[in-house]
């Protein structure tokens, strides 16, 4: 009788601490709290940003002219990568690549330009690099690109 006295006690607040745990890393919930660091960014920016149905925020600063790209495509563009506070982590001038070998956020973003076009991409951290630190880029980092499509194939 005592031990199940003792017992429930223990378990209830393990199972506490386990789901408390849980919690930080449940992709919801920072998938929520990125979408709220982004309208942030967006209202603290004056940006008139259109949200795509993945998640990924996209501002277009100049129209450009014919199609858009595939999710298959090979892109040509010149892009600039930075953390929410500024920080750049990449860049690239005339960058050729296979849009499908990218982080998803660029599989979903890029498509909405034209050739052309320019302007910016808001990512969650989910559909970037994820939990996972990636060089100057800490994990759980929403990321934001300046992105201007040259041409794709």
């Amino acid at each position: 009788m005592r031990l199940k006295q003792i017992s429930v006690p223990i378990i209830t607040g393990l199972l506490a601490l386990l789901l408390a745990g849980c919690g930080k890393d449940d992709p919801e919930r920072i998938a929520e709290k990125d979408r709220q660091k982004i309208l942030e960014y967006i209202s603290e920016h004056g940006l008139d940003a259109q949200e795509h149905e993945s998640g990924v925020f996209y501002v277009i600063e100049r129209e450009g002219s014919g199609g858009h790209p595939s999710a298959s495509s090979v892109v040509k563009l010149n892009y600039t990568g930075k953390l929410l506070d500024g920080k750049v982590f990449d860049s690239g001038y005339g960058t050729s690549l296979r849009l499908m070998n990218t982080i998803q956020g660029w599989q979903y973003g890029i498509p909405m330009f034209r050739k052309g076009g320019e302007g910016l991409l808001l990512i969650p951290s989910g559909l970037g690099y994820g939990q996972w630190p990636t060089g100057s880029i800490p994990g759980n980092s929403v990321l934001i690109f300046e992105i201007e499509l040259i041409d794709y194939f």
